[in-house]
């Protein structure tokens, strides 16, 4: 059982930091060695059809979904919803069937049988008369091992097995479309085979190679290398031909073509060049029978912090692609029982706190989640994490995307949490950040130079001072009743105090400006808001009182128990609090007091959070809890923390139960908003 010892369970926020999209509470909102035998955890007892399914997770570049019901419905995708296609095949006795992609639209599918989303895995079960088989995509998110967290490798599994007591002849052909290492399909790309021990292996590149050149939304990586790898032997097979060209080949005699494409460079645009393999699975009878490959992509230069350039943190100790595909390769069968381990025992415990529905919404969101970030090193070696804020405006490592992802972190990796907070208390530590608040971002991803939000680094319009300078106090507080201490905040002290500060002056009655939910505009008076500036100063008298400041801790507990005592006068509205303190007749979700009961503040009475739920269930529609009383939109990550308000698992299970609803009905085919 994972250690419940800090941060309850049923607050696992595991909603992905990739999107600040909301969706429509009324209606389906319109808007992405030899195998280790493959374990599962118990099959669930509700069939769940998740809106896109995560296939390939890594960071907000290598990226690939299928937003089909079946994997054969549709061509694989990136997140943004631009083609990233790989395709699969499988030969049956001579006889073809399609596993993965839509072409060639001629060749049968063999019919899928089961999905199940799992924390590090995605496991398709297809199957006819003949013949069962299993496909798994694992990437190793394993959060207590950034080195191998941070790889970016997944592993393609095939498994078959006679379902008829005949032996069978099987091989399967895969291909990754050389459009994953381009933003648009004109780019023109180059291809070649790499050297690397006990492996074949194909790398695709754009030609130009314009490094860290772009940033913004609505991005694909254009620099850096794609590989696909396989362990040889002498079935192995591997080529490099326009798709169309490959799969035909291998459909009529079962091996590819002898000789590698050679009309390079050319864009993805004219053939489809494809990297492709083949692995031959042998006579297959009743006994399961399996192979693999590996895809992976070397971005070479990450990002950049601060104008200078940072790699990945898998590329520590000189490590490059050649050297990581062998340890890959020979570290598989280990990570596929590692991961089997996790995912169970993660799932075991989210089914236990929060039941089937939300066991499967969190394994949905667990690499998508982590995916919306890169990890990269800094001169010290020290890991650096950076968010991507996706389909928004791009920002990079935003602070109010952080905090939605910080439950997850800090259950299951403290060290990304600190990873993602460090960037930002640096930069407002620095000269250029000349504000008594905490900054919204750091700059546009990849690009982590200076904030872009709002007014930037010139002045104070369309910031979030309240939201991102609570953000930041209630953070560091969880970071330091994770460790027991607060010697995380110590280079950091003046700036958190002056933060505190600032809070303390402006922060239990807003001035008008925006929130985390800056769609809804500016709003002054927000007492959502109010409640985190409130948390904020019993988060940071937590920590003066750790460092062993105990005159300044007792003030400042005071100061925010009067505070919520005030709220709690102000704020009524009969039955519920309002949404802004001067608003009569309006309601919002109080998400931020959940930090109450996690961080043991107790500033709150429980009767509030009690009274806050019972308004929420009388207010529900179809598919959720409304934001607040102005619009039917809400954001899912707020409503599962708002679930956890009245700490109790039936309320809890009513408010998050629509959430399942929209997942698994809504039309909009893009990985969870």
């Amino acid at each position: 059982m994972i250690s419940m010892k800090c941060f309850p369970l049923v607050l696992l926020n595991t909603f992905s930091v990739a999107t600040t999209l909301v969706v429509s509470t009324g209606a389906c909102a319109q808007s992405s060695a030899p195998a280790a035998p493959v374990q599962l955890p118990p099959a669930s007892t509700t069939a769940f059809r998740p809106p896109s399914v995560p296939l390939v997770t890594h960071d907000p570049y290598f990226s690939i979904w299928s937003a089909g019901d079946k994997l054969t419905d549709t061509d694989t995708r990136h997140w943004t919803g631009k083609p990233h296609t790989l395709s699969a095949l499988i030969r049956v006795d001579g006889e073809t069937l399609r596993l993965m992609g839509s072409q060639p639209s001629a060749v049968a599918a063999l019919p899928q049988t089961r999905l199940q989303v799992l924390p590090t895995r995605t496991v398709y079960e297809f199957a006819n008369k003949k013949i069962a088989v299993t496909m798994t995509f694992t990437t190793p998110a394993l959060p207590e091992d950034l080195p191998v967290l941070s790889r970016p490798v997944t592993y393609i599994t095939y498994a078959a097995r006679s379902l008829d007591g005949a032996t069978h002849t099987v091989q399967v052909y895969t291909d990754a479309g050389s459009e994953l290492a381009v933003n648009v399909p004109s780019q023109a790309v180059v291809w070649n085979r790499v050297p690397t021990p006990g492996l074949t292996t194909l790398r695709i590149g754009s030609q130009e190679q314009p490094v860290l050149a772009k940033r913004g939304d609505d991005l694909r990586i254009d620099w850096g290398y794609l590989y696909l790898s396989v362990p040889t032997n002498k079935a192995t097979q591997a080529a490099f031909a326009p798709r169309a060209t490959a799969q035909e080949a291998w459909m009529r005699t079962g091996t590819l073509l002898l000789t590698d494409d050679s009309q390079q460079p050319r864009p993805p645009s004219e053939g489809q060049p494809v990297a492709a393999v083949g692995l031959d699975l042998g006579k297959v009878g009743a006994k399961s029978t399996s192979r693999f490959l590996m895809l992976g992509y070397d971005d070479v230069q990450s990002l950049t912090f601060m104008e200078q350039p940072l790699q990945a943190y898998w590329r520590k100790n000189g490590m490059t692609m050649t050297r990581l595909l062998p340890v890959a390769n020979k570290e598989y069968g280990s990570l596929q029982t590692r991961c089997a381990a996790f995912d169970a025992e993660l799932m075991t415990d989210l089914r236990r706190v929060g039941g089937e529905k939300y066991a499967q919404i969190a394994a949905l969101a667990y690499r998508q989640s982590l995916a919306a970030n890169k990890i990269v090193f800094d001169e010290n070696g020290a890991p650096l994490m950076f968010s991507k804020e996706n389909f928004s405006n791009g920002c990079m490592g935003t602070v109010d995307l952080i905090y939605p992802a910080a439950p997850q972190l800090l259950l299951l990796s403290p060290t990304m949490t600190k990873a993602s907070i460090a960037p930002i208390l640096a930069y407002a530590g620095s000269s250029r950040w000349k504000f008594p608040f905490a900054p919204h971002d750091i700059g546009t991803y990849p690009r982590g130079d200076g904030q872009v939000y709002g007014g930037g680094e010139r002045t104070e319009d369309n910031q979030m001072p309240v939201e991102e300078t609570g953000n930041i106090l209630i953070l560091l507080a969880a970071v330091a009743k994770h460790d027991g201490n607060a010697r995380f905040c110590d280079p950091y002290w003046p700036t958190i105090r002056k933060w505190a500060a600032y809070l303390e002056a402006k922060g239990f009655d807003p001035e008008s400006q925006l929130s985390t939910d800056d769609f809804a505009g500016h709003l002054a008076h927000n007492v959502n808001l109010s409640a985190k500036a409130i948390e904020a100063l019993g988060s940071y008298a937590a920590l003066c009182q750790m460092r062993g400041e105990k005159a300044e801790s007792t003030r400042v507990r005071k100061v925010a128990q009067t505070m919520a005592t005030r709220w709690e006068t102000e704020a009524r509205d009969g039955d519920h609090y309002r949404l802004a303190f001067d608003k009569a007749d309006t309601w919002s979700q109080k998400y931020n007091l959940a930090w109450d009961r996690i961080l043991d503040l107790n500033l709150f009475p429980a009767s509030v959070m009690q009274t806050e739920t019972a308004f929420y269930k009388k207010n529900m529609n179809r598919y959720g809890l409304p934001l607040d009383n102005r619009e039917t939109y809400t954001k899912l990550d707020w409503t599962v923390w708002t679930a956890t308000l009245s700490g109790s698992r039936a309320d809890f299970e009513t408010i998050t139960a629509p959430v399942y609803d929209f997942l698994n009905a809504t039309e909009d085919r893009n990985p969870m908003t």
